[in-house]
């Protein structure tokens, strides 16, 4: 074995990057804290920072969820905490000059969770907010060039939208769409959270037949609601099945 020498690798730091979505007020919406020091200071980002050495990057995507939102992951071993998260690796960026304060490499998490209440800041945040992906999204995320600090700070601009698609994209054929649920839904709670991820109208019957007459998707839950007004409507839970097949494809707009 050739002889390693470390000192001949300059070093660099990791991060994770959280790419929190959520559902609300019909709406598909993005976690973003207010910056508190530098660099950016001032400006929104996801929320994130630097991996510990003693820790792996899913442990350190859940604690800074945990510290800088009061977000918790949601184990699959146990029940569901009532703010639960599904977490999972989104992608890498390691442009040199993503962070003027060193070479630091980011690890993104992608973060689902239902329609949450107002988070809290903490960490080097000022303020956490949801704010709708469309707004982030928006030429220069929808600020003019005298509002500078409407900008995502970072690449986050980038890394966002790679997690709003991966959400598009994904609940086309898995079960992803119910992370954004409650325990037990309905249909057509079901159905509004496509449309907000797509951002399109579906078809309310074309759409009851195909999550419902897909095996192992959806489970009857034993109740019904009539919390959406109206007549009241069957109760679901999510089944065992993770893949749609055929998919449910997404319309073209």
């Amino acid at each position: 074995m050739s002889p390693y020498d470390p000192s001949a690798f300059p070093p660099f730091a990791v991060t994770v990057d959280l790419v929190v979505l959520t559902v609300r007020r019909h709406a598909l919406c993005a976690l973003v804290v207010r910056r508190g020091e530098p660099p950016f200071q001032g400006r929104w980002a996801l929320p994130g920072g630097f991996v510990r050495a003693d820790e792996d990057l899913a442990a350190a995507a859940a604690r800074e969820l945990v510290e800088e939102t009061g977000l918790c992951v949601h184990d699959p071993a146990s029940p569901t905490p009532d703010n639960g998260a599904h977490l999972e690796q989104l992608a890498t960026y390691g442009d040199p000059q993503r962070d003027p304060r060193m070479r630091v490499v980011s690890v993104a998490h992608l973060v689902l969770a239902p329609d949450l209440p107002a988070p809290r800041a903490g960490g080097d945040a000022n303020s956490a907010r949801w704010a709708p992906v469309e707004s982030l999204l928006g030429p220069e995320n929808g600020a003019r060039e005298d509002e500078q600090s409407a900008q995502l700070a970072f690449d986050h601009a980038l890394i966002l939208g790679d997690g709003v698609e991966r959400a598009r994209s994904k609940i086309e054929y898995s079960s992803l769409a119910t992370a954004f649920c409650p325990p037990e839904f309905t249909v057509g709670e079901l159905r509004r959270v496509y449309e907000a991820v797509w951002g399109v109208a579906l078809d309310p019957r074309n759409f009851h037949r195909k999550v419902t007459g897909t095996p192992g998707f959806l489970v009857p839950a034993g109740g019904t609601t009539t919390r959406q007004g109206g007549r009241p409507a069957q109760l679901f839970r999510a089944g065992g099945a993770t893949l749609l097949n055929p998919p449910m494809l997404r319309p073209e707009v």
